[in-house]
């Protein structure tokens, strides 16, 4: 009878653990021989982050709600963990692991490479990642594609361009800013497609809005160096609140926390969010949060549990665009009303141009 009230308790605290640790979710023993179990190895803004490691590990929250299937996560203190935690869930024998960012490619690739028979998915990225002299498992992971990887990947500079756009009809200043955490291409995507739809707007007007932050023509702009300092989000959103700029968009993860707390208790700005809709994520700034920039890393991941788990699993890349619902604009909720009808049907029309190609962020910026 007391081994019977030590094992309760044992699994009782286990599942208080499992519950802290996974943000509420209700989650299958992963170790059980016939439970299905992903698990995600966050970057490092950690899974609270409110923006790309919290959708991912949305999407398996998604799973357990729906598939009951057992979910864990991992999260990352440092780029040394990379290695480490993917490798703790191999010992762990989970049926899928899921990476969430540029940053664990190599890692990634060199793991699938030794354990050609575990799933994995990698979120903003894809294989083979090599280019001419580049050194295979130190700055790219693999020339060759990997069958069992699944990169989800995201065309957001086609809605980071509707957020431009909107920006750009909205601003009482004339100046709107972005910058980034780290000068990585699934950051400055974010940032070339906003600076595309204030040139749009521009060259649709007559105007001569301006931003702050970022030049695609010269690959160059604004970067708090990481993902994680929202004092380094206040200070480069008071610089550019001096510098004239009345909506930011920062595209740095928990980082651009510390910008929307600038705007709330200045009111000199508005912010757009960007992966998650931060009217929800970050409903403390809801007031000041005049938009965001969607990217639903949550289906994806959703999508490819799914898959894992039906045994339909296939590797490559898949590119999640605005034509498929993948990326959008998210609603401007308690700025609705500020938004006129004439520029609402003006960002209708041109997702519609974005979608049909008739449109393109590369032609507007001339690249």
């Amino acid at each position: 009878m007391k081994r019977f009230y030590l094992l309760t308790a044992i699994v009782m605290i286990a599942s208080m653990v499992l519950t802290a640790c996974g943000g509420g979710i209700e989650t299958v023993d992963c170790s059980a021989a016939d439970t299905f179990c992903a698990a995600e190895v966050t970057d490092l803004g950690g899974v609270n982050d409110k923006s790309f490691n919290a959708s991912g590990w949305k999407g398996i929250q998604d799973a357990n709600k729906e598939f009951g299937v057992g979910g864990k996560v991992l999260e990352s203190s440092n780029q040394s963990d990379y290695a480490k935690n993917i490798q703790q869930l191999l010992d762990e024998d989970i049926d899928l692991i899921v990476t969430v960012g540029f940053l664990l490619g190599v890692d990634t690739a060199k793991a699938a490479i030794a354990n050609p028979d575990q799933k994995f998915a990698i979120v903003d990225y894809g294989f083979p990642d090599c280019w001419p002299g580049a050194e295979v498992g130190v700055q790219c992971g693999t020339d060759q594609p990997l069958d069992n990887v699944r990169g989800l990947n995201f065309q957001t500079d086609e809605a980071a361009m509707l957020a431009g756009y909107l920006a750009a009809g909205m601003t009482k200043t004339g100046k709107v800013a972005t910058f980034g955490g780290i000068q990585l291409p699934t950051v400055t995507i974010f940032m070339k497609g906003f600076e595309a739809g204030v040139k749009h707007y521009n060259a649709q007007k007559g105007t001569s809005v301006e931003v702050l932050g970022w030049d695609s023509a010269s690959d160059s702009g604004s970067f708090t160096g990481n993902f994680d300092s929202q004092d380094d989000g206040r200070a480069f959103a008071e610089s550019f609140v001096q510098e004239g700029a009345d909506i930011i968009m920062p595209v740095a993860g928990p980082v651009g926390l510390g910008s929307a707390a600038v705007c709330k208790e200045t009111g000199a700005c508005m912010i757009i969010g960007v992966d998650a809709d931060w009217f929800d994520t970050a409903a403390e700034y809801k007031d000041v949060t005049l938009t965001s920039v969607l990217k639903k890393i949550d289906v994806a991941v959703f999508n490819t549990v799914k898959d894992t788990k039906d045994g339909v699993f296939t590797g490559g890349s898949v590119m999640y665009t605005l034509k498929d619902g993948g990326v959008d604009l998210a609603p401007y909720h308690e700025f609705d009303s500020a938004v006129s009808s004439e520029l609402k049907g003006e960002i209708d029309a041109l997702k519609k141009a974005i979608i049909d190609g008739s449109v393109t962020v590369n032609d507007v910026l001339g690249l």
